[in-house]
């Protein structure tokens, strides 16, 4: 006979298992109230700045090239693909294998 198993039942580890009472001689030693100080300083924001990450003055040059006799463009997705990828649709629209 099989026993079913719960996987979404907590997994006991090591941790769970050793003993607490080392957290309970800690506790009278412990400070009874905690209050949560948030380090806000300006100055961090320095960190996030990438260096040379200024791009406003370049220019992008991309050669285009014209659609070839081979390549379809889908009317699904709009990416041109080459003839092999065509898949027929009802509509008689060209559509990729993908969006097919």
């Amino acid at each position: 006979m099989t026993t079913t198993s719960d996987y979404d039942a907590r997994r006991v580890s090591d941790v769970d298992v050793q003993d607490k009472s080392a957290l309970r001689e800690l506790a009278p030693s412990l400070p009874a109230t905690s209050t949560a100080i948030v380090d806000d300083d300006p100055n961090d924001l320095a960190f996030f700045e990438l260096p040379g990450a200024d791009l406003s003055g370049e220019e992008l040059s991309v050669t285009v090239i014209p659609q070839q006799a081979d390549e379809f463009t889908c009317s699904s997705c709009f990416l041109v693909q080459h003839r092999n990828r065509l898949h027929s649709s009802r509509s008689g629209s060209p559509i990729c294998t993908d969006c097919a």
